[in-house]
């Protein structure tokens, strides 16, 4: 049974329970990739973007072999949106708002940058055509202006102890869940069993 929770309503009584941030929180805040952010986001291959629109909010992972976005100026990044479900839950919201917050992750670092701005998508050839792969280029890609950057304290990485263990044993399949969710229609172990050949064929 859940219980009665009292929750908080006003801003005022939010802060209340806070001491104020702290002096670096605010001064490590930058509108524009320097030399240093630069360097960290080049070397991010991972990202959440997450989104607002009309139906509500959406948080998608992206992910790329190389650095997952590209620089086009120290204010604008492209996101290229390569091959996934179709569902289009993110575009439809930078379409209908265009705000937008991405968090960069680097394997082996528990320091993480975030992203906070505007975002457009376009299916503009030339703008396409940056991101070949095998012969392939994604559908659309999303621009983003930045609007603030900046690094995250390493907190909740090390709390997790993200990078430090393998939580994977046991978890349930894409096969199962798909399963489960249709009621035996869909998914099963079949769908595992050739969806990795099916994946690594269908990346780009």
């Amino acid at each position: 049974m859940t219980p009665k929770v009292d929750y908080i309503r006003e801003i005022a009584d939010l802060e209340a329970l806070y001491p104020a941030p702290s002096v670096a929180s605010v001064r490590k805040v930058a509108t524009r990739l320097t030399p240093l952010y630069r360097k960290w986001i080049a070397k991010s291959r991972y990202c959440i973007l997450s989104t607002v629109g009309p139906a509500g909010t959406d948080g998608s992972p992206r992910g790329e072999d190389g650095p997952v976005v590209t620089e086009l100026d120290p204010q604008t990044l492209a996101l290229p949106d390569w091959r996934g479900n179709n569902r289009l839950d993110t575009l439809r919201n930078i379409v209908s708002d265009g705000r937008i917050s991405l968090l960069f992750m680097v394997s082996g670092s528990d320091t993480v940058v975030r992203i906070n701005g505007q975002a457009r998508v376009t299916a503009d050839e030339q703008v396409r055509a940056m991101f070949n792969r095998q012969g392939k280029r994604p559908t659309t890609v999303i621009v983003i202006k930045i609007g603030e950057v900046y690094a995250q304290c390493a907190r909740a990485t090390m709390r997790s102890g993200l990078w430090e263990r393998d939580d994977s044993k046991g978890l349930p399949t894409m096969g199962e869940i798909l399963a489960e969710q249709t009621r035996g229609e869909e998914g099963g172990s079949d769908y595992d069993t050739a969806w990795m050949d099916r994946a690594i064929k269908t990346l780009w």
